[in-house]
């Protein structure tokens, strides 16, 4: 049996990407679940971001929607970085056909920082690396929609 509208999107997979000019966090998530894993970090050549990697990782994850952190500046508001981001996020999603998420992802980076050190005080020993800290930003973006979206869908029950 086919699942429903309402189980399919429980079940969707999706990829968030924390963007950056020189490299670009990955993170999976599932609806189902609830939860968001980092994935990776690609590293941008100077000519932009790596589309063929990214398409990879969208072959073989097969997510049904992207997430996109934007970057705004601490008042709120659009800044280079935003504008940049935007455009991959239009990029993505002329290239690989699938609904684009956009989350505000201000203190993203400082979140995935925390959990580095958390991890490190808790008996970690390596030393976290800079693609630590963008594949962590991706999952901490991925993990504010789902906390958002995870278990709605567009097929609602009507409530009594």
């Amino acid at each position: 049996m086919a699942p429903s509208g309402t189980d399919a999107a429980r079940a969707e997979t999706l990829m968030a990407f924390d963007f950056g000019h020189r490299r670009i966090g990955v993170a999976v998530g599932n609806r189902q679940f609830g939860t968001a894993s980092a994935l990776d970090t690609l590293i941008s050549p100077p000519s932009g971001p790596d589309y063929a990697a990214i398409g990879a990782l969208i072959r073989e994850w097969q997510p049904t929607r992207l997430v996109v952190g934007q970057p705004l500046g601490l008042d709120g508001k659009a800044n280079d970085m935003s504008r940049a981001a935007d455009k991959f996020a239009r990029k993505l999603a002329h290239e690989f056909n699938l609904p684009i998420e956009r989350v505000d992802e201000r203190h993203s980076s400082v979140e995935a920082e925390d959990m580095i050190r958390t991890a490190r005080r808790a008996g970690r020993k390596r030393r976290a690396r800079s693609t630590d800290v963008d594949k962590l930003a991706a999952q901490v973006i991925l993990q504010s929609w789902l906390d958002r979206n995870g278990s709605q869908s567009s097929d609602h029950a009507p409530s009594d």
